[in-house]
């Protein structure tokens, strides 16, 4: 069972963003996009979920194809966390989390006993269960992309798509959701997110395709793909490596 593309096509309406990507995530399974800045991975992502249409080849979700869904059977099965936003309506914490339950329940049906059970617990998993009852719009943004994971996982879904789930949290909490990462795979859940950060790759990532200008220029084991030599050829920029006592790489911009 996986999430799949074989011959992708991606971008918007007339504008080609990325063509030709092959890649699957297994349940159980952390994959890791990793490339620069307008490298098309946000774009790629949406595709992936089905928030966009693909603009050529194939996308299968446990061997369905993914346009077939309905937009609740998606739902139930791909959990999505986008970067971090401000937001404009002042929900409490609690109320955006049980949103992710209308994947179950329906959008305007009234939460269920389970719905308030399932929306407790991912507060407390994510250590936000003491802002339950703030305004969204009041916490800070990394407290706001601690939410925004809480919400997915509210879902319950098979696989979640996570865009760039540390870039506005601090050192603490991203350590926090980066171990959240591992526990879901270990857990049987799919798991793909996308990041700058080539040592978060390498630490949590079982398989890491790498993207620059739309193009998968390489993809592979996590351990084996992430080198100096390709990471060059990935930023353009001189990569050093550093290691600790304990004989762990990281890798440095030279």
């Amino acid at each position: 069972m996986s999430l799949a593309a074989f011959d992708l096509v991606y971008g918007y309406h007339e504008r080609i963003i990325g063509r030709d990507i092959a890649l699957s995530l297994a349940r159980g399974e952390v994959l890791a996009l990793l490339g620069p800045n307008g490298s098309g991975k946000t774009t790629l992502l949406k595709t992936l979920l089905g928030l966009l249409p693909a603009r050529g080849g194939t996308l299968l979700l446990d061997d369905r194809p993914l346009a077939a869904l309905s937009p609740p059977e998606r739902a139930r099965a791909l959990g999505y966390v986008p970067q971090a936003h401000a937001g404009t309506f002042a929900f409490t914490i609690e109320t955006v989390v049980l949103m992710g339950r209308s994947a179950h329940a329906g959008l305007f049906a009234a939460p269920s006993p389970r719905d308030h059970a399932v929306t407790a617990a991912m507060l407390e998993r994510l250590g936000i269960a003491r802002l339950a009852q703030r305004p969204y719009t009041e916490i800070s943004g990394g407290e706001r992309q601690l939410v925004l994971i809480a919400r997915a996982l509210a879902q319950e879904p098979a696989y979640v798509v996570l865009d760039e789930p540390t870039a506005s949290l601090d050192f603490g909490n991203q350590g926090r959701v980066m171990q959240e990462i591992r526990r879901l795979a270990a857990e049987g859940l799919g798991v793909l997110f996308t990041t700058h950060d080539p040592n978060q790759a390498l630490r949590h990532a079982d398989r890491v395709m790498m993207i620059r200008d739309g193009q998968a220029i390489a993809s592979g084991a996590a351990a084996d793909l992430l080198t100096p030599e390709r990471l060059e050829q990935l930023y353009g920029v001189p990569i050093e490596t550093v290691q600790d006592g304990d004989g762990r790489i990281a890798f440095l911009p030279g």
